[in-house]
Order: C-alpha cells, then structure tokens, then sequence
C-alpha cells in the first residue's frame, strides 16, 4: 500500500490524467465524465488496497485544496453571463434546487432514527453537493465537522446514486418524450458520434478562455490564496463560517472587470476540483458504508428521487423540455461535468453553455443553501 503523502498525491494526480484521457477517449467514460470516473477509479484503488483510506494528502485536498478549488470556480462565475443561460434553464436549475432542499428535509425526517444525531449535517451536506457539486459536499462536511466515517460512507453512497442519476437523465428525455431539440426527431443516444456533441468539460473549458498566461496565473493564484486567508480571518471575527465568507467575498470578486480578464480560473480550479473529488473516492471504502449501515445510502436515494420528482413533475406543468430539465439535473446533482457530459452525450448542442452557467451557479448557491436547510433540519429534529 502507498502510505507517502507525496506517492499518494502522484497517485491521484495520475487517477485524475488517466480519467481525463478516458473521457476524452471512450463514449461510455465521456458520458459518465471524468469526475465520477477519477472518483471511481481511486475508489477501486482504495479498496483493493494499493491507496491507503486516509492520508495527509487527503487532509490538505479536504482543506486548503478544496478551499482555493472553490475559489478559482468561483472567480469564473460571472453572473451577468449566469443571468444568459436564459429563464428557462434558470428555472428548471431552480426548481431542482428546491427538490434537492424537499428531498434532503424529507429524507432527514424520515431516516432520523436510524441515522443518528448527526442527521442534519448529512441534509446541508447532501443539499450542498445536490444543488452544486463535490466542492460543496466537502466544503459544508468540514464546516458541519462531520464524522469521518459518515463523511466516507456519505462519499460512497453520493457516488453510487450520482451514476445512476446519470443515468436515469440519460433515459428520461427518451422514455417520456422528444426534446425541443430537433422538433420531433429523437435525439441522439449516448455515444452516437456527433462532432458538435462529443464536447468533454477540458474542452469545453479550454475554448471559453483565451490562452493562459504567466502573469494571469500570478494574479490567479494571489487572488485565491488571498480570498482563502481573508475568508479564516474574517470567520474569526465574526459569527459566519469561513464557507460562506469565501463564497461571498470570491463571487464579489469575479464581478470586478479586471478580474473577470484574467484567464484560467475554471481550469485550474476544476482541475483541484478533480483531485479532490479523486480523493474523496480513496477516502469511500465501501466496508465504511458497510459498517455505517443502509440509512446513508437510502437516504441519498431519497433526496435524489425526490429532486427528480420535483424537476420533472414541476418542471413538465411549466412546460419546460425535457433536455433542459435533464441538464438542468444534472447541474444539480452532478455539477458542471456532468451536465456537459449528458448535453454532450445526448446531442443537445444549445444547452451545452447554459449547462455550464447553471453548473457554476450551483456552486455558488450550492453553500448557502446547504446551510440554511442544515439549520432547518437541526431546528426540526431538536438537536
């Protein structure tokens, strides 16, 4: 087993390239995207033993690794652009996002007794990563300190129910009726070659930015590493957790012109993104789930079945299309990867931008509301 925490990083950063070059390669891994690959890849090496469950390296990506990837994202969130993604994927993002909130209380309510006292973090946690992305998962985990074992088990159980949402999204705009796109003609099947719709999340990044440069990432880097410093500094003053400091003063930030100039936040940022999310599948030891018990893992599915409850059943009454809806989803439960990943796969060439924008948007909200629903919880259950 690989204990050094440099040969573990190695160990991720080689995950992370080999996911890269799977989704970049192979239909089935570019549907599936390589975030939920590298997750799956180290959780593979994790379990078969040649990854070690916990390591300093994981520490340092659950902490300041984590914390400058939600900065860099952040910092390429312009939410004029945000505003662009048009009112019809804005409201089906919207109204994914109040599922995930009605899944994640329901689930807690229901599951309460079985899951146990911590019961409230897991709801901020799971609305956190159902409305944005891993980032948020991780983000609110350190901020609620949960325990690492249901920390790990929650990982697991979140992989697992991503995939077959994934899934699912695939399958629904087929089985329960044609998209807008291509007005009566069915849209293309995963994998079905399209030049417009094999787009990865690398390339889609690269040709949203201009080329990267030497003093871009100067400014870049002192930028995140700031909001990062400033963000602890202010928790410490007053009664608001670093999170949500960092998400407030990052989205200040990316508005001012000359920061929206520089170049290479998204990619920089979901590249830590990407070894984070890799090491949080090292860290989900499948026993751990195991020994935690179903509860996690049904309580994951509830959350997640009820948000598809609700965007579809509320999303279809206010006549929105399916392909927005199945992005729109897929921005939610599996942040901007995935929803590039199902537009790309499905041929839904127009909602590969909108896509992206709701995707980033829910990191943006993804904290706030993870934290709001967390206390509602907590208020409900009494603890």
């Amino acid at each position: 087993m690989i204990e050094d925490p440099f040969a573990v990083f190695l160990a991720l950063a080689a995950v992370v390239f080999v996911a890269i070059q799977l989704e970049r390669r192979v239909g089935v891994f570019r549907s599936l995207g390589a975030a939920l690959v590298g997750i799956l890849l180290a959780m593979l090496l994790s379990n078969i033993g040649i990854l070690p469950g916990t390591s300093p390296t994981y520490q340092f990506l659950m902490g300041t690794g984590v914390n400058l990837a939600i900065a860099l994202i952040l910092l390429s969130v312009d939410l004029g652009s945000v505003l662009k993604a048009g009112s019809g994927m804005l409201a089906a993002f919207g109204i994914g996002a109040l599922g995930t909130a009605v899944g994640a209380i329901t689930g807690g309510l229901l599951l309460s007794g079985v899951v146990g006292p911590e019961t409230w973090k897991l709801a901020g946690q799971f609305t956190g990563t159902y409305t944005g992305g891993g980032a948020n998962f991780a983000a609110l985990g350190r901020a609620f300190e949960t325990s690492a074992d249901l920390f790990s088990a929650a990982t697991a159980a979140d992989v697992i129910v991503t995939a077959v949402w994934m899934v699912a999204c695939l399958a629904v705009p087929v089985l329960l009726g044609r998209s807008k796109q291509g007005q009566g003609e069915e849209a293309p099947v995963a994998g079905e070659s399209s030049a417009e719709g094999q787009l990865t999340l690398e390339r889609t990044l690269q040709s949203s930015v201009k080329p990267v440069s030497l003093s871009d990432t100067a400014a870049l880097v002192a930028i995140a590493m700031g909001a990062v410093w400033g963000a602890d500094q202010l928790a410490g003053l007053l009664p608001i957790h670093e999170v949500l400091w960092l998400t407030t003063i990052v989205l200040i930030l990316a508005q001012v012109p000359a920061v929206k100039a520089l170049s290479g936040s998204a990619l920089f940022g979901n590249y830590l993104l990407l070894l984070f999310l890799a090491s949080n599948g090292a860290r989900s030891v499948i026993a751990n789930l195991v020994a935690m018990g179903p509860p996690v893992f049904y309580y994951a599915i509830i959350t997640v079945a009820l948000h598809g409850v609700v965007i579809f059943g509320i999303g279809r009454l206010a006549r929105l299309d399916y392909a927005t809806l199945a992005v729109a989803s897929q921005a939610n439960v599996g942040g901007a990867a995935s929803a590039i990943a199902l537009a790309g796969a499905r041929g839904y060439t127009d909602q590969l931008v909108p896509g992206v924008a709701v995707g980033l948007l829910g990191y943006a909200v993804g904290n706030y509301l993870g934290f709001v629903v967390a206390a509602m919880m907590r208020g409900l259950l009494g603890t």
